[in-house]
């Protein structure tokens, strides 16, 4: 078997032509441009292309398999790729080691999405880059604000119209502000700033909205309560095919909600979670999950139970329901059903 490893730069790409039976390999170079390696897998003609998952990733590996090549994607931060200890790390070594592992098949893959679920977990992960963007503005307005010796309602009172208009009262043009009040012509940049946020978000949801109007996944999962529409949709595009998860166990670990494992001896060992795979969804969950507790009966039975009423269990207890809460959304996608609640026992 012909094997062409790929370590995927920006500009520039280094590629291992290996063959699995004699363990021969040179090395190639091509530009991280579609025509470029297109002409470069015509030219090779290799039974199998590996590259490492990032941001090239998806349309290099939609590419190659338009060209009947099977693709393998890599996952560098599994432990067994990590470079650890070593005193000499290049491009070529990568795509060395890359190719070696694929040939003995001891390669960690991760799944590639079909290109219409990767726009909308990129969609979902702009809309939580416009909501950080824009509690960074009001942060600032708050410190401005109180830098001047004003103050303003807590929490979303502050952003209310009433509040707004009386921001809006303190603020004017940078360009008019004097030297003793440039702190105005600041808000004012700010609050302009703010305005252009909410309009970015409001488009954003507008178009996740229509997006999952059509989808029933969605509104399977939001028959859940404390399930909103964005951790829906979040949660559909990152499960993406649920019958490639055999167990409740790999889909917690997927999402990194799962405990780290130590075991030497007589020693066996349970740490914190591993922290591994999409972080925006073990983020959410974990924010809906202290909803939860309000609105979910069974998932609050949940919490009470692991929690025992002490406080230090209370971080142990909410990642716990999480996980539950993911498995019970896998599980609801698996079977094509929808939520029943379970009567308490």
């Amino acid at each position: 078997m012909k094997i062409l490893a790929m370590d995927l730069g920006k500009f520039k790409s280094v590629g291992c032509v290996y063959d699995a039976e004699s363990h021969e390999h040179r090395f190639c170079r091509a530009a991280t441009t579609p025509a470029a390696l297109h002409d470069l897998l015509t030219r090779i003609e290799p039974d199998r292309l590996v590259i490492e998952v990032g941001a090239p990733a998806g349309w290099v590996h939609d590419l190659a398999a338009a060209m009947g090549l099977e693709v393998q994607v890599a996952n560098p931060s599994h432990e067994g790729w990590r470079w650890r200890n070593v005193k000499r790390k290049t491009d070529r070594l990568d795509a060395l080691k890359l190719a070696r592992l694929s040939a003995m098949d001891q390669l960690p893959l991760v799944h590639m999405p079909a290109p219409a679920v990767r726009q909308m977990r990129a969609l979902l992960q702009y809309r939580s880059q416009v909501l950080a963007r824009r509690t960074r503005i009001k942060n600032t307005i708050r410190s401005l604000v109180h830098r001047e010796g004003r103050s303003m309602p807590p929490g979303a009172k502050g952003w209310t119209e009433g509040s707004l208009a009386v921001l809006s009262s303190w603020a004017c043009p940078l360009e008019q502000a004097g030297a003793e009040e440039l702190w105005r012509g600041m808000l004012q940049e700010e609050l302009a700033a703010l305005s252009s946020a909410e309009s970015h978000l409001g488009r954003i949801e507008a178009k996740l909205d229509a997006l999952a109007s059509g989808d029933e996944r969605v509104e399977r999962l939001r028959s859940i309560p404390c399930v909103g529409p964005r951790t829906a949709e979040l949660l559909v595009a990152v499960i993406d095919e649920p019958h490639r998860f055999s167990t409740g166990k790999q889909v917690g670990s997927y999402a990194g909600l799962t405990p780290r494992q130590y075991q030497s001896g007589q020693m066996d060992r349970s740490g914190h979670i591993s922290k591994q795979g999409h972080r925006q969804l073990r983020r959410m969950l974990v924010e809906v999950s202290w909803l939860a507790l309000r609105y979910n009966e069974p998932l609050r039975r949940v919490y009470e139970r692991i929690c025992g009423g002490r406080r230090s269990r209370r971080k142990v207890a909410i990642v716990a329901v999480a996980r539950k809460l993911l498995i019970w959304a896998w599980a609801l996608l698996r079977d094509g059903s929808r939520w029943r609640a379970r009567p308490a026992a």
